[in-house]
Protein backbone atom coordinates (compact mmCIF):
# COMPACT_ATOMS: atom_id res chain seq x y z
CA UNK A 1 0.00 0.00 0.00
CA UNK A 2 3.02 2.53 0.45
CA UNK A 3 3.83 1.79 -2.98
CA UNK A 4 1.44 3.64 -3.90
CA UNK A 5 1.25 6.40 -2.34
CA UNK A 6 4.91 7.12 -3.37
CA UNK A 7 4.08 6.49 -7.15
CA UNK A 8 0.92 8.46 -6.78
CA UNK A 9 3.52 11.57 -5.09
CA UNK A 10 5.78 10.67 -8.29
CA UNK A 11 3.37 11.41 -10.80
CA UNK A 12 1.77 13.99 -8.81
CA UNK A 13 5.01 16.30 -8.28
CA UNK A 14 5.92 15.32 -11.84
CA UNK A 15 2.67 16.64 -13.32
CA UNK A 16 2.59 19.53 -10.54
CA UNK A 17 5.53 20.50 -11.71
CA UNK A 18 5.12 20.51 -15.74
CA UNK A 19 1.67 23.32 -15.38
CA UNK A 20 2.39 25.72 -18.17
CA UNK A 21 -0.66 28.02 -16.78
CA UNK A 22 -4.00 28.25 -18.56
CA UNK A 23 -4.47 27.18 -22.26
CA UNK A 24 -5.10 30.02 -24.50
CA UNK A 25 -8.47 30.56 -26.44
CA UNK A 26 -7.16 29.37 -29.95
CA UNK A 27 -7.68 32.01 -32.62
CA UNK A 28 -9.64 34.50 -32.36
CA UNK A 29 -12.95 34.35 -34.39
CA UNK A 30 -15.38 36.21 -35.90
CA UNK A 31 -19.08 35.33 -35.35
CA UNK A 32 -19.19 34.36 -39.11
CA UNK A 33 -16.41 31.73 -38.90
CA UNK A 34 -17.38 30.36 -35.56
CA UNK A 35 -20.84 29.66 -37.87
CA UNK A 36 -18.83 28.08 -40.45
CA UNK A 37 -16.91 26.03 -37.97
CA UNK A 38 -20.08 24.99 -36.55
CA UNK A 39 -22.31 24.19 -39.08
CA UNK A 40 -19.08 21.98 -40.17
CA UNK A 41 -19.09 20.15 -37.02
CA UNK A 42 -22.38 19.25 -37.69
CA UNK A 43 -22.07 18.27 -40.98
CA UNK A 44 -19.82 16.27 -39.96
CA UNK A 45 -21.56 14.05 -37.23
CA UNK A 46 -24.55 14.18 -39.51
CA UNK A 47 -22.32 12.19 -41.79
CA UNK A 48 -21.28 10.04 -39.30
CA UNK A 49 -24.24 9.03 -37.61
CA UNK A 50 -25.92 8.64 -41.63
CA UNK A 51 -23.06 6.16 -42.04
CA UNK A 52 -23.69 3.85 -39.13
CA UNK A 53 -27.17 3.89 -39.85
CA UNK A 54 -26.79 2.74 -43.57
CA UNK A 55 -24.30 -0.22 -41.98
CA UNK A 56 -26.92 -1.60 -39.94
CA UNK A 57 -29.72 -1.56 -42.14
CA UNK A 58 -27.43 -3.32 -44.37
CA UNK A 59 -26.64 -5.75 -42.02
CA UNK A 60 -29.98 -6.58 -41.40
CA UNK A 61 -30.28 -7.19 -44.75
CA UNK A 62 -27.66 -9.56 -44.98
CA UNK A 63 -29.20 -11.11 -41.65
CA UNK A 64 -32.89 -11.07 -43.16
CA UNK A 65 -31.34 -13.13 -46.48
CA UNK A 66 -29.13 -15.13 -44.69
CA UNK A 67 -32.40 -16.37 -42.86
CA UNK A 68 -33.98 -17.21 -46.06
CA UNK A 69 -31.69 -18.86 -47.52
CA UNK A 70 -31.56 -17.32 -50.29
CA UNK A 71 -27.87 -17.06 -50.19
CA UNK A 72 -27.12 -20.68 -50.99
CA UNK A 73 -27.00 -22.11 -54.72
CA UNK A 74 -29.83 -24.73 -55.94
CA UNK A 75 -28.47 -27.77 -56.78
CA UNK A 76 -31.23 -29.00 -59.15
CA UNK A 77 -31.93 -25.32 -60.65
CA UNK A 78 -32.02 -25.47 -64.43
CA UNK A 79 -28.75 -24.05 -66.20
CA UNK A 80 -28.71 -22.51 -69.45
CA UNK A 81 -26.62 -24.66 -71.56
Amino acid sequence: MRIFYIIGSIIFLTISSCYAGPAGGGPDLSPYDRHIMYQALVLFWIGIIGLITIIIIKLREIKRIQEMGLHKDETDAPSLD
